[in-house]
């Protein structure tokens, strides 16, 4: 590890003369994942770029995840090699989802957000970010956010729905009303640190009894994105402790959490089911139309 450490550049190398035993483990529709068990018996947790993505995929990757856990809030794993093909990190021991444990993932979430972003978008240094395998477009914008939202976000992804045909008429309708209407929903405010991709499969909950963020898809954004993409795909486990603690945490960092806030939860759930259309087509198209008409009903 402490040669790896100083020259990460030698990852590749090794694994190609086999000095590493690869074990392949879930690493998600984008990636494939391996741990990586070292001589000395550590483990690394490691996954290579899929043939289409740009050089810079793994670069961005790592830069969110060192901007979110420079945070001090919700920890992340620490990278040790990151190379156009290959993303190497600490591995993380999976453990149980407790309710203690939960409390403080929320706790430390409301930190993570409260740190803060330049702008909206604005993961520095990286204006052109990724959410899974499609870019995403993270140029600073000073808001306000509904705008930013509709157009950065809901926009590009309704875009590329329609044009693989994904989205029936009724369900484009239904997305475009949302779209006039976004400003009358409320809940502006300033630009949060988060993750951005916070469907439970991105929680990792460790055997310590601490939860880490991984795959993220960080900017400046909306913090109820973060718990709205929480309660997606029958939610996180633990999810009312998450959200206690997290409650209690702004409101004690001046920040607590609109009165509405539960009110916009399809809204911007409805980013990430737009993501899912446009990557996997008309499977989730019925998630979309219901997430809209949600909405229109607010």
């Amino acid at each position: 590890m402490s040669y790896l450490r100083a020259h990460p550049q030698h990852l590749p190398t090794f694994l190609t003369h086999q000095r590493i035993r690869q074990t392949p483990v879930g690493g998600g529709s984008v990636s494939d994942a391996f741990r990586l068990t070292l001589d000395d018996g550590t483990s690394l947790f490691a996954k290579n770029r899929p043939a289409p993505m740009p050089d810079t995929f793994f670069e961005v990757e790592a830069a969110g995840l060192a901007w979110l856990g420079a945070a001090g809030g919700v920890p992340v794993p620490e990278v040790l090699v990151v190379l156009p093909d290959l993303l190497a990190m600490e591995w993380i021991e999976p453990g149980a989802a407790t309710p203690r444990a939960a409390r403080r993932f929320g706790a430390e979430l409301a930190v993570t957000h409260a740190a803060g972003a330049p702008a909206f978008g604005a993961l520095p240094g990286h204006p052109d970010g990724f959410i899974g395998a499609l870019p995403q477009d993270d140029t600073p914008s000073p808001g306000p956010w509904a705008t930013w939202f509709a157009e950065r976000r809901l926009l590009p992804h309704l875009r590329r729905s329609v044009d693989n045909g994904a989205l029936d008429a009724a369900t484009q309708a239904a997305v475009a009303r949302v779209l006039d209407r976004i400003e009358s929903f409320g809940g502006d405010e300033p630009p949060s640190r988060i993750h951005g991709d916070l469907w439970p499969g991105n929680v990792l909950w460790g055997a310590d009894g601490r939860v880490r963020l991984i795959d993220p898809a960080a900017h400046g954004g909306h913090r109820e994105t973060d718990l709205a993409a929480l309660l997606l795909f029958g939610g996180v486990p633990e999810q009312d402790q998450i959200i206690s603690g997290y409650a209690e945490a702004a409101a004690a960092l001046g920040r607590p959490l609109d009165d509405r806030w539960r009110d916009r939860i399809p809204l911007h759930q409805l980013h990430l089911l737009l993501v899912h259309t446009a990557l996997f087509g008309s499977a989730y198209r019925a998630e979309v139309r219901q997430a809209a008409e949600l909405m229109l009903r607010r």
